[in-house]
């Protein structure tokens, strides 16, 4: 069957400076909430992602009547808000003086600038991409599984046995 592939992305956001701010179920769980959100009030249609420590890959498909670059900024601002919160309970100030940048629009920052965002406009791209995102962590640089499957922050698992237990993944063949 052949993919529709309009208006599909893979997305990737990257932590500032690479640190490990998603190294915590918890700060995964936030994000999940914000991809969650992002599928219930229609703006996205989620068909893979993975969370890693340090970033974070989606192929979504934004819906027609929203606009990449708002969908992308509203997703990274609630994420960005959230885990500063979930820091600054967990550790107080302290916490987040790693993301202090002091610039003009923002105290702190949480995700880089210019998140990459690339258009699958071809089948064997999105395969690419989409069996690039479920194996990053079996990568002998990281270690959190030894099957893609086995990564419990990764829609994986979905594609391995049908169940989705996010409660937000559609289908590849469907997105």
């Amino acid at each position: 069957m052949k993919l529709d592939l309009n208006h599909v992305q893979f997305f990737s956001a990257v932590r500032n400076d690479w640190i490990r701010l998603l190294d915590s179920d918890e700060a995964k769980d936030t994000t999940i909430k914000a991809l969650k959100y992002q599928v219930e009030i229609g703006h996205v249609k989620i068909a893979a992602f993975v969370i890693m420590p340090n970033h974070l890959h989606i192929i979504w498909r934004v819906q027609n009547e929203y606009n990449l670059e708002d969908v992308q900024r509203d997703f990274l601002k609630f994420t960005a808000k959230e885990l500063l919160q979930l820091i600054k309970s967990k550790k107080g100030d302290q916490g987040v003086e790693e993301l202090y940048v002091g610039l003009k629009d923002r105290t702190f920052q949480v995700w880089k600038r210019n998140s990459m965002s690339i258009d699958l406009v071809h089948e064997w791209f999105f395969k690419q991409k989409f069996d690039y995102l479920h194996h990053n962590p079996c990568q002998p640089h990281w270690q959190l599984s030894l099957q893609p499957e086995d990564y419990k922050y990764s829609s994986a698992r979905f594609y391995e046995t049908g169940d989705d237990e996010f409660g937000f993944l559609t289908h590849h063949s469907e997105i």
